[in-house]
């Protein structure tokens, strides 16, 4: 019988901790525009040393000095040290340390009051740069298909049966779910399997036919419901119209029994759909402002709306008030050094925003400079090996970020796009590409006989690109195109 034992031993491995500053950073440089000004001052709340610089402070400066008597020699003469809290050598190094952020954030905001050509794009921030973006509930209702079992074509039969869908969540007069499996060589049983799943999805009842089948489905979901089930099933008429001793009759239960079931199935949703839709609406402003001058584009970092700051005056009386204690001392150099890092971390997220961009252009000749307003497939490792950055760096710097340029308002992310296929000569097709086709198609069909996505998919074959049917129905569907059915016009 074997023991156990317990062995000390040495293991050198390697590891990359990040430290609280360094966290601190990448969050930044992961913030859109408006979440990073809220960042900024949140700070100055939290540092004493730092405070607003309003526009009626850079306005009224001689104001200020005729508070004062002036003198020639008092104008010609250096800031003179104060005794008191110049003595120790702590505070001398935080009164150095103090100046030094002081001519910092001076630059800094001077950086910004030279730039008056670019304080004119941030007028009209209001009107032409900020974008409203609605979230999409159905896109998270769509992935519980992937959550199941499906054939390609079992998928692409489930996923147009949600397609169809009204506001309310039910299939439109007329629909027919055979006619549809047909199409997909898909037999009667099968896609009445599929759709009693989808009927059974969070929240129940979407792609019902009829109210009936809606409210079932919520039933199904609940125990001891056969009663209820049978109710709307069978005698749903007679409940709607208040027929209430027939239905006692029928079923052998006294009227507070059937008032009961009422309530019970006055308690779920009708219109399931509408909890699919957003009202929720965002805005957002660009990042990046992109200016084609001549022929080459400049890009201006769209960070002319943060807070100025400024030190605050009080510091020294602070310093004065704890220079005998040292860890108040201490505690006033952390915040300093605090700023300074902040300065740092603002500084290099609008250097790496301006580089990642630039690389983007570079990336992407064809549509920035050839007007074909077509992307080429392009990863973030592309990036992150040109500018020598790690992946994740690419990835939170595009991350909620807006770009300005002479085509619209066009997120980063979007210029970044997946193979979707390739063409006859087994170069690769960005999907950019392929929606772009798709799009074209679309609009130029007749309205009476609509274009299917399986005939969309023959197409692109035909011209020499391979993209199958399903990669067509989920790009028609990303773009808020209906499907040949509820396109067609009769």
């Amino acid at each position: 019988m074997s023991k156990l034992r317990q062995n000390m031993y040495q293991k050198q491995t390697q590891s990359l901790l990040l430290k609280p500053k360094m966290l601190q950073s990448l969050e930044m440089l992961a913030m859109p525009l408006l979440e990073l000004e809220i960042h900024l001052k949140q700070e100055m709340i939290d540092n004493p040393l730092l405070e607003l610089l309003d526009a009626r402070d850079e306005d009224e400066p001689e104001e200020a000095e005729e508070t004062e008597e002036y003198s020639e020699d008092k104008a010609e003469k250096p800031e003179e040290a104060d005794p008191d809290i110049t003595s120790d050598e702590e505070l001398q190094k935080t009164l150095a340390e103090t100046q030094e952020l002081s001519e910092i954030l001076d630059s800094y905001n001077e950086y910004y009051d030279d730039m008056s050509y670019r304080q004119e794009s941030t007028e009209r921030m209001n009107f032409d740069q900020v974008l409203r973006v609605r979230e999409d509930p159905k896109e998270d209702f769509f992935q519980q298909l992937d959550q199941v079992l499906l054939t390609d074509d079992e998928y692409d039969l489930a996923y147009e049966l949600i397609d169809s869908v009204n506001d309310y969540g039910f299939l439109p007069p007329g629909f027919s779910l055979y006619n549809l499996a047909a199409e997909y060589q898909i037999d009667e049983d099968r896609a009445d399997e599929i759709h009693q799943i989808i009927l059974h999805f969070d929240p129940p009842g979407i792609t019902a036919r009829t109210i009936q089948e809606c409210l079932v489905a919520q039933l199904d979901e609940q125990d001891d419901t056969e009663n209820l089930i049978r109710l709307v099933k069978e005698n749903f008429d007679d409940l709607i119209h208040k027929r209430y001793k027939r239905i006692a009759s029928k079923f052998g239960v006294a009227l507070k029994t059937i008032y009961q079931w009422k309530y019970e199935i006055s308690r779920l949703d009708p219109k399931p759909g509408l909890r699919l839709l957003s009202n929720l609406e965002n805005y957002i402003i660009p990042d990046v402002i992109l200016k084609k001058i001549d022929n080459d584009y400049e890009i201006i970092i769209n960070d002319f709306s943060f807070p100025k700051i400024r030190m605050s005056g009080r510091y020294r009386e602070i310093l004065r008030s704890v220079k005998q204690d040292r860890e108040a001392v201490q505690y006033v150099r952390n915040k300093i050094n605090s700023a300074k890092f902040l300065i740092k971390s603002i500084y290099l997220r609008g250097r790496t925003l301006e580089r990642v961009m630039k690389s983007i252009i570079r990336n992407q000749m064809d549509f920035f400079y050839g007007n074909s307003g077509v992307l080429k497939p392009l990863t973030y490792s592309v990036i992150a090996e040109e500018l020598q950055v790690n992946e994740s760096t690419i990835s939170r710097v595009v991350r909620s970020k807006y770009a300005d340029t002479p085509f619209g308002i066009i997120c980063l992310k979007d210029f970044f796009t997946s193979r979707a296929g390739k063409d006859k000569d087994y170069n690769s097709v960005s999907r950019q590409n392929v929606e772009t086709q798709i799009r074209k198609m679309i609009d130029s069909e007749d309205p009476l006989e609509p274009i299917s996505d399986q005939d969309i998919a023959e197409k692109f074959k035909h011209n020499g690109i391979n993209v199958s049917r399903r990669v067509v129905a989920k790009y028609r569907k990303a773009m808020g195109i209906l499907n040949s059915h509820l396109r067609r016009k009769v």
